[in-house]
């Protein structure tokens, strides 16, 4: 559950700008907030039912940007290869290895 929520978070923090203002509201309030279904139902003068099924409808949008933009999943390569290349200097490692790493980086997009 923690992976799920701390992607959904990530994917939020990518595209929240195409989401509407009640998709923002729903998921801001459920995952950063961490309201209830009930308490989101309440303030939002809705059924705990809608707001479920909005909240899952919005996920199935996020996971509709990232299977055609990739931005989470080029984030998560970039760090990736900042940590090795920084582990590699701090290792000494030799040029080529560090060049080969830079060049991934590069490639990314």
């Amino acid at each position: 559950m923690l992976e799920k929520t701390t992607r959904l978070n990530m994917l939020y923090d990518f595209y929240a700008p195409l989401l509407t203002d009640k998709q923002k509201d729903y998921l801001e309030m459920y995952y950063l907030e961490d309201y209830s279904l009930g308490e989101i139902a309440n303030i939002s003068n809705v059924s705990r039912q809608a707001i479920y099924d909005n909240i899952r409808r919005t996920e199935k949008v996020l996971e509709s940007y990232e299977e055609k933009l990739h931005l989470y999943k080029k984030f998560t390569c970039r760090q990736k290869g900042f940590a090795d290349l920084k582990t590699s200097i701090s290792n000494q490692a030799d040029v080529e290895s560090v060049l080969l790493i830079v060049k991934q980086l590069e490639n990314i997009d």
